[in-house]
């Protein structure tokens, strides 16, 4: 059964302030550039076309909305980190972005992407310590893993983890994906779908 049956893009914007004026709950995807997370959008949307993917880092560079069944939105923000851009545009990026977590109403949880293949990166430590200490509901995605064997897989994760409980006395809800299979489609939008049942009943 198809949880995505419509989507739609519902606009680009450089604040936080002027996001679409119909007020639904928000659902954000981060990550260092090229971590894969136009990929994942595309994957998750059942739609190749939705996010555009590149091989250049830094290619989203505004907060872009899409709206899912006409009930919530699904929100690329711009790749942190190396991107082949100046660094004032990289500070304008990450002013718009972290304003967007820390003051955007509508946003319900915020999925922050994480490379399988590598260790735990001290960009996303820091960046997930700043989410932690703002209060700001996360999840962890970790992507790509198709590049890996299972035991590689079991292994780098098992790293990782390990990395973050040196900050967190718990981890958030994690997920385990590749755009290439598909993996991880079904648990990350029933993860979002169990949310908005929540909030419709709240």
């Amino acid at each position: 059964m198809r949880i995505v049956n419509q989507i739609e893009f519902a606009g680009s914007f450089t604040s936080y302030k002027d996001g679409p004026e119909r007020q639904l709950p928000e659902f954000a995807f981060i990550g260092r550039s090229n971590v894969g997370k136009s990929s994942l959008i595309n994957m998750l949307s059942e739609n190749d076309k939705i996010a555009k993917v590149s091989n250049t880092p830094g290619k989203t560079q505004t907060i872009n909305y899409f709206l899912v069944n006409d009930s919530w939105y699904m929100v690329d923000l711009p790749g942190y980190g190396y991107a082949k851009v100046s660094k004032k545009l990289r500070a304008n990026w990450g002013k718009m972005i972290l304003d967007y977590l820390e003051f955007r109403p509508g946003l319900m949880l915020l999925f922050v992407l994480l490379d399988s293949r590598l260790p735990a990166q001290k960009l996303d430590i820091e960046f997930l310590q700043w989410c932690g200490s703002k209060g700001i509901p996360v999840s962890i995605v970790y992507t790509k893993t198709d590049k890996l064997t299972k035991n590689q897989l079991s292994s780098n994760l098992a790293q990782i983890r390990k990395t973050l409980l040196q900050d967190w006395e718990e981890l958030p809800e994690q997920f385990v994906s590749s755009a290439v299979l598909k993996s991880g489609q079904k648990e990350i939008l029933t993860h979002i779908e169990s949310i908005n049942s929540g909030i419709s009943q709240s």
